[in-house]
C-alpha cells in the first residue's frame, strides 16, 4: 500500500482529517496576511497621491468641506484670526523626552463662516494652567501652514467634564459643539517654522513601507507546507516500521 492510500486507511484517516484541517488554517492565516498586504499597498498608493497633490486652500470659497475628509497627511495653508478664548490642552504628548501637552486652538477661516481646529505644537507641562498660554498667542491674522488631520471618533475622544479644557483626543464634532461657530470635520496640524521656541511644531511621520505583511504570509504558508510534507513522512515511516514487525512476527 503506498503512502498516500495509507493516509486515509482506518489507521491514519482522522489524524490525516485533523493534519488537513490545520493546514487549512494556516493557509488561510497566509492569504488573510496577503488580502493586508494588498490593503497597505492600496493605502500606500492613496498616501502618495495625497503626499505629491498641491497644498489645500481652506479659504478657498469653492472649498469641498465633506471631501476633506478623504485628504488625511495632505498639505493644506490657512488664513484667519485664532480664537485664542476657546484654545484647548491636549493631554499627555512627550517632546523629546519631556512631559507636556499641545496647545489646539480654532482658526476663524477667514472669508468663510467656519473655523478649523489646528494643532499648534508641544508646550511643557508647566504651562498646563490655560492663564499661562497667552504668552504663546499669535494674535491678528496669520497664515498657518500643515498637514489635514483626521478627527478621532474613537470612544476616548469624549468631552471632558464640565468647563475643562483639557483633552485626550481631538474630535472636532465633539469640541464644536462647545463652540458659537462651527468647525470644519478635520483639524490642522500645524508644521511651519516654530523659530526654535515652543509650541514645537510636531512633523507627521509618513510610513510608505509595506510592512511585515508578505513575510508573515510566508511563513504561514512554510508552516503548512512543513506540517503536511513532515506528516507525510511520519506515516511513511511508521508504516515501514509496522510492516518491518509484522514481517519479523510472521510464521516462517
Amino acid at each position: 500500500m503506498n503512502t498516500l492510500r495509507q493516509l486515509f486507511s482506518r489507521r491514519w484517516w482522522w489524524v490525516t482529517l485533523l493534519v488537513l484541517a490545520g493546514m487549512a488554517v494556516l493557509v488561510s492565516l497566509g492569504n488573510w496576511q496577503l488580502d493586508r498586504l494588498a490593503q497597505r499597498r492600496a493605502a500606500n498608493a492613496i498616501l502618495r497621491e495625497q503626499l505629491a497633490a498641491e497644498p489645500v486652500n481652506l479659504n478657498d470659497p469653492g472649498l469641498d468641506v465633506e471631501a476633506l475628509a478623504t485628504m488625511p497627511d495632505r498639505a493644506a495653508t490657512v488664513t484667519g484670526e485664532f480664537d485664542f478664548s476657546q484654545q484647548l490642552w491636549l493631554k499627555l504628548q512627550n517632546y523629546a523626552g519631556q512631559a507636556g501637552g499641545h496647545l489646539v486652538a480654532p482658526l476663524r477661516i477667514a472669508g468663510r463662516e467656519e473655523a478649523v481646529l489646528v494643532d499648534r505644537g508641544w508646550v511643557p507641562y508647566a504651562d498646563v494652567d490655560p492663564a499661562r498660554w497667552a504668552q504663546y498667542d499669535q494674535p491678528g491674522e496669520v497664515t498657518v501652514s500643515g498637514v489635514i488631520q483626521l478627527s478621532d471618533t474613537s470612544e476616548r475622544a469624549t468631552a471632558p467634564e464640565g468647563d475643562s479644557r483639557e483633552w485626550f483626543r481631538l474630535n472636532a464634532g465633539a469640541i464644536g459643539e462647545r463652540l458659537p461657530y462651527d468647525l470644519l470635520p478635520v483639524y490642522l496640524l500645524q508644521t511651519d517654522d516654530d523659530g526654535g521656541r515652543p509650541p514645537f511644531r510636531e512633523q507627521p511621520e509618513t510610513d510608505l513601507s509595506e510592512g511585515p505583511h508578505l513575510s508573515y504570509a510566508i511563513q504561514w504558508f512554510t508552516f503548512a507546507l512543513m506540517l503536511g510534507v513532515g506528516y507525510f513522512f511520519y506515516v511513511r515511516r511508521e508504516e515501514k516500521a509496522k510492516a518491518g514487525a509484522d514481517t519479523r512476527m510472521s510464521p516462517n
